[in-house]
């Protein structure tokens, strides 16, 4: 029988990925990170809140070095608002190896534990800018697990075809608490709207008229 971990940053992806996949893959424990990034304690609210709903353990994992070695705009300097979407700018918020790392200390909880799988929001719209939401990345980490863990633990991204459009879509069809997302790269009490992560949510909740939530969550 599955027993699995989710990567849950608060955010949308990783927020629909586990209600999208609770029942499946028997999701137990979530684990999120704080590696200093400017909206780590909102994360880490929205978090908990998302766990609590779903009645899954929640464990708040600390990487205090990668803030030092990265020059992301998520931890320093100004989130980019303008020119979204091209390479510059995936380049400003890119964290040095940061799915790989996750994904392998994710690893190690599961192969201490007897747990089978490890979930995580990996989507075709990131994929496009980020190696490490693709297909390729996820064939490649699962190959890796067969040798790095003695149980073969497995890695799946539910969302890994989908849209932002597709993935709110889901959402709305799931009864999934959408209001409980927080996926802006700032730490604000709701989320910016400005930056890259909040304009492709705002866009998406805009294309399937879930204008309600725009107005709880930005």
């Amino acid at each position: 029988m599955n027993k699995s971990i989710i990567l849950l940053s608060g955010g949308l992806d990783s927020l629909v990925s586990l209600g999208a996949g609770i029942k499946e893959y028997n999701i137990e424990l979530a684990l999120t990170f704080d590696y200093g990034q400017k909206p780590a304690k909102r994360e880490i609210e929205a978090s908990k809140k998302i766990a609590d709903y779903y009645g899954i353990k929640h464990k708040v994992i600390e990487l205090p070095f990668l803030k030092e070695i990265t020059k992301t705009a998520l931890v320093s300097g100004d989130v980019p608002t303008e020119n979204l979407g091209t390479e510059d700018s995936a380049k400003a918020v890119w964290v040095p190896n940061r799915n790989g790392l996750f994904l392998n200390i994710a690893a190690s909880f599961a192969d201490a534990d007897d747990y089978t799988h490890i979930l995580f929001g990996a989507n075709k719209e990131e994929g496009q800018t980020f190696p490490d939401n693709t297909q390729e990345f996820l064939d490649g980490i699962n190959e890796s697990f067969k040798y790095s863990t003695f149980k073969g633990v497995k890695v799946a991204a539910p969302l890994i075809n989908s849209y932002k459009n597709d993935i709110v879509k889901l959402a709305l069809e799931l009864g999934i608490p959408l209001e409980l997302a927080y996926s802006c790269y700032n730490s604000n009490e709701k989320n910016c709207g400005l930056c890259e992560s909040c304009k492709n949510l705002k866009s998406a909740l805009e294309n399937n008229k879930a204008f309600d939530y725009i107005e709880r969550l930005f």
